[in-house]
């Protein structure tokens, strides 16, 4: 298909379109020109035309760059030099697609639409795919719920006849949907288990990755396993090792859980100890309103000047008291609150000690377990070396593994560097739960500190404004009585 504009440069979707395209499409000026000064959150973008009316012959060639516009729900991509229907999936409340005047040739393309369940508009007219004879009952097969194609409604006959014609086709592809799909749902809740797994500090320790992980920057460790009754050392390792690791997992996600509960339990208290101190706040405002309801109006209305004034100064008097009581009131709750913290902070810090102490003892006995393995490889080794020299091992041996054994040196310098590599492995593992365990308690704690803090301040604010504003009122009164 020949265009005026095959000579022009392609245009690529990025962030200077998107926001061109935003700005000069707003529902109204004002909107696009609020866009331009505060800038885009394409997430609340609803509707986006890139064809030729609004932004002068795009060229566009490939889709992309839409994946922030997560709530569109119209999507105008007419005359550009697109040949692929790709790179949508996160825009799954699309309703409306425009995509005519393109290089769509293929009707393999529609299929990819079948993702998009709200889609109910599909305009492909002037794209060569259209010329296909079986074209429209392609569509209407693939997409069962699209109402209007190419500004025409899709008509239940042709929707009848699509469904027999390609009855056993869209069957397959059902089955393979669901099998996608049923395959999507185990890998997110695989993902969902693994995160549940890092928040407790204790991903893949319910199994053998530690165990195996020693061993893979290992370059001893293939060498070693030639030695002798390693099979057996080596199974019997580690089955115990793995143990520990396992036994670690359910420690770690016990306290996980533990932790999770004592942070739930202390928002709770929070939260009721605020909402108590809110309450008296309140009632306290209440009757102060109640008992001085009308009372200016009273005042301004009065002949008696002399009364006036009386009643004026003990209005401000008990203006006065009323900004002592709320800000009293709100010194005993930040004393309440600091209270109910320093509780939270102990206990936080007494599991998260405990918990470090307890992963230390079980990472104490995965080097217990190396330094035994350690020492048994080290007399194998030694022993096959002593036959060596006395010429009694007779055994085959790969040439790699013959050299360890040139003296005693060599063979005791690789079996300690197997040694330090798995040593550094279980070092590194117990200092990083420990020192994620640490980094979440202070986080913790300097989160709940600042909450309190925006907290007092914004309360603090709240009453200093409430008063400042009956003072206004106050000040105006006296201001009136004085000219009159």
């Amino acid at each position: 298909m020949s265009r005026l504009y095959d000579t022009i440069e392609p245009n690529v979707i990025d962030e200077e379109l998107l926001q061109k395209a935003v700005e000069e499409q707003g529902p109204q000026e004002e909107l696009g020109q609020l866009a331009k000064r505060e800038g885009i959150d394409y997430k609340d973008v609803l509707e986006l035309q890139l064809d030729f009316r609004n932004l002068s012959f795009n060229n566009i060639e490939v889709i992309e760059g839409l994946e922030a516009l997560v709530k569109l729900q119209d999507l105008s991509l007419y005359n550009n030099r697109i040949s692929k229907i790709e790179n949508l999936d996160t825009l799954q409340e699309l309703q409306v697609f425009s995509i005519g005047n393109n290089n769509l040739t293929a009707l393999e393309n529609v299929v990819y639409l079948r993702k998009f369940k709200n889609l109910r508009t599909l305009n492909l007219t002037g794209n060569p795919v259209c010329e296909n004879e079986q074209y429209s009952m392609f569509i209407a097969a693939h997409l069962p719920d699209l109402v209007y194609l190419d500004f025409r409604l899709v008509d239940d006959n042709t929707r009848e006849l699509a469904e027999i014609k390609y009855q056993y086709v869209i069957d397959e592809l059902k089955q393979g949907e669901a099998q996608a799909l049923a395959k999507l749902v185990e890998e997110q809740a695989k993902q969902k288990e693994l995160e549940h797994h890092k928040a407790a500090y204790v991903e893949h320790l319910n199994g053998s990755f530690l165990f195996e992980s020693m061993y893979t920057e290992d370059t001893e460790a293939a060498r070693l396993a030639y030695l002798p009754g390693m099979a057996d050392l080596l199974e019997t390792y580690k089955s115990k090792f793995v143990l520990i690791c396992e036994n670690l997992f359910a420690y770690g996600l016990k306290e996980h859980e533990k932790r999770q509960a004592e942070v739930s339990t202390f928002y709770e208290c929070l939260q009721e100890a605020m909402q108590d101190s809110q309450q008296q706040g309140t009632k306290i405002i209440l009757d102060f309103e109640n008992d001085n309801q009308g009372l200016l109006d009273v005042i301004q209305n009065m002949s008696n000047f002399e009364i006036a004034d009386s009643k004026l100064v003990k209005y401000n008097e008990d203006l006065s008291q009323l900004s002592d009581t709320l800000m009293t009131l709100e010194m005993q709750t930040v004393d309440q609150l600091e209270e109910i913290i320093k509780d939270f902070e102990r206990n936080i810090a007494d599991q998260v000690s405990s918990f470090i102490e307890n992963v230390q003892g079980m990472m104490a006995q995965c080097r217990d377990l190396e330094n035994h393995h350690h020492e048994k490889l080290l007399e194998i080794a030694i022993n096959m070396l002593e036959k060596i020299v006395k010429s009694e091992f007779d055994e085959e041996m790969p040439d790699d593994v013959r050299l360890l054994f040139v003296d005693k040196d060599t063979i005791v310098n690789a079996v300690n560097a197997s040694h330090d590599i798995h040593l550094l492995k279980i070092d590194n593992r117990e200092d990083d739960i420990i020192t994620k365990a640490k980094s979440w308690s202070s986080s913790v704690i300097e989160e709940v500190h600042k909450n309190e803090i925006s907290r007092n301040r914004n309360r603090v604010r709240e009453i200093n404004q409430y008063i400042d504003h009956l003072q206004e009122e106050l000040d105006n009164m006296e201001s009136l009585e004085q000219v009159e």
